[in-house]
């Protein structure tokens, strides 16, 4: 009943044995030596803890400016998406689409438990198309809905392309899903990559949200801008009838460790400190990433304003063959065939900027060297 994710089964491990990792995109920044996770994370490791009376819901819903009733805090945002696909296509016993098989419109390209998890749920996946540089257009998903749909999922920055879509264009997707009584999830892991100059005050974490939106559901984690992996904390926001059905759903499944929650309200007690921190880190691995691909005149693609990953063609390269003759030479890079482009890489800069030039520096060695993945 639950499809084979190819993606997740391939990357398990490598960042860890990585000598150069260009396929990790959590914002990590120092690179750990020690054989085994740091007990507190050196991040955190220092800092006071909230006023008792706190909570972790509490200080999301400030983040997002909800009622706390309206978060659920999980294990991770793969657990919080997860828990929003099995929600949203859970249909009321009562309804009219009791009897009908649920369809999930998700994204294309986009990336793989997006569209593998619906059918986990017995669902039918559509697809809609994000071209002109991966665009999300709200009249391609509009087009691409039926009666039938539940669940139109969506990721903000695009994963694998880094784009980023503003909140307006988030609320006119949000409207053409509830006009069909679809859910819309917004998969908001990368939203916080933004440059100072993108900053939004009204946003979360800075950057834009479709929290609040009508229909709208979103999710978001510690992992990826804040480089806080192994805490394993995510959340889904949305409006209160759809979390307490979630909380019912995640009964189901393994929940979060209290000691997670206590080194996630630690975070948020102090998250202004830590996205300026990681704001500065930002800006420079985008820049390196920029100056790469503007360099070359065999790697095509865009880095958007503000990314650490750009989804990338290699010109007169089998890309595939490069990712694995890469591996041998130690650079982890993500096949583009998991994101539904084998022509492409996803080139993701999460590390100290001084072990990402390296890594730079030793992939166009590579590139630059005669071999037989030339096509």
């Amino acid at each position: 009943m639950f499809p084979h994710i190819e993606y997740l089964e391939w990357l398990r491990g490598r960042p860890d044995v990585a000598m150069y990792d260009l396929g990790s995109s959590d914002l990590r920044g120092v690179t750990e030596t020690q054989e085994r996770p740091a007990t507190v994370p050196p991040a955190l490791e220092g800092r006071s803890d909230p006023p008792v009376g706190a909570t972790l819901e509490l200080q999301i819903a400030s983040e997002y400016g909800v009622d706390p009733e309206c978060v659920l805090v999980t294990a991770g945002a793969s657990h919080a998406n997860f828990l929003a696909t099995a929600t949203a296509l859970d249909a009321d016993p009562t309804s009219e689409r009791a009897d009908e098989r649920q369809r999930a419109l998700v994204e294309k390209p986009g990336y793989e438990p997006h569209r593998r998890t619906p059918a986990a749920f017995d669902a039918a996946v559509d697809r809609f198309l994000r071209e002109d540089d991966y665009q999300l257009v709200p009249e391609r998903v509009e087009k691409a809905l039926t009666s039938d749909t539940s669940l139109v999922t969506i990721t903000n920055r695009h994963n694998p392309s880094g784009r980023l879509a503003d909140r307006e264009t988030l609320a006119d997707v949000a409207a053409n899903a509830s006009a069909y009584d679809a859910r819309l999830l917004v998969d908001e892991v990368y939203a916080p990559f933004v440059t100072e100059e993108q900053v939004r005050p009204d946003g979360a974490l800075g950057g834009p949200t479709a929290a609040g939106l009508d229909d709208a559901v979103v999710t978001g984690s510690l992992t990826k801008f804040l480089g806080l992996g192994d805490l394993r904390i995510g959340w889904l926001v949305a409006d209160a009838d759809f979390i307490e059905r979630a909380r019912e759903v995640a009964h189901h499944v393994p929940g979060v460790a209290d000691v997670s929650r206590a080194y996630g309200m630690r975070a948020f007690h102090h998250v202004e400190d830590l996205l300026a921190e990681q704001r500065a880190l930002l800006a420079e691995n985008s820049a390196l990433l920029a100056e790469f691909v503007a360099a070359r005149d065999d790697v095509e693609g865009f880095v958007a304003d503000g990314s650490t990953f750009a989804f990338l063609e290699l010109t007169g390269v089998d890309a595939d063959e490069l990712v694995e003759r890469a591996w041998e030479d130690g650079i982890l890079l993500a096949p583009g065939r998991f994101f539904e482009d084998d022509a492409r890489v996803r080139l993701s800069l999460g590390r100290a900027p001084t072990d990402m030039d390296a890594a730079l520096r030793a992939l166009a060695s590579l590139l630059d060297a005669p071999d037989s993945s030339k096509s």
